[in-house]
């Protein structure tokens, strides 16, 4: 096994204490190495990504129930309107 970085060596009772976060690491993509008597044993790395499960169109349909279409195309009022277009004249 090749030079292993002392930023990423633990040895095995470190490793113990701290496994749940050198997991996260190595999750992250950091090669992290677990040493027993100061010489490296092991390599704790990410697993190359899993395809996920492959889209189905429609899969949700139904899930939040009826939304009246009045939610997306009804227009603004005009003065509200005017507002965000910056185009609002204001009387005082």
């Amino acid at each position: 096994m090749a030079e292993a970085d002392p930023q990423n060596m633990f040895n095995v009772h470190e490793a113990k204490t701290q496994f749940s976060r050198l997991i996260d690491r190595a999750h992250a993509g950091e090669e992290i190495i677990v040493a027993k008597d100061g010489k490296p044993h092991a390599r704790l790395m990410p697993l190359p990504l899993q395809p996920g499960e492959p889209r189905r169109p429609g899969r949700w349909k139904g899930l939040l129930g009826h939304i009246p279409s009045s939610v997306w195309f009804d227009p603004l009022p005009e003065e509200e309107l005017a507002l965000w277009e910056g185009t609002h004249e204001d009387r005082h």
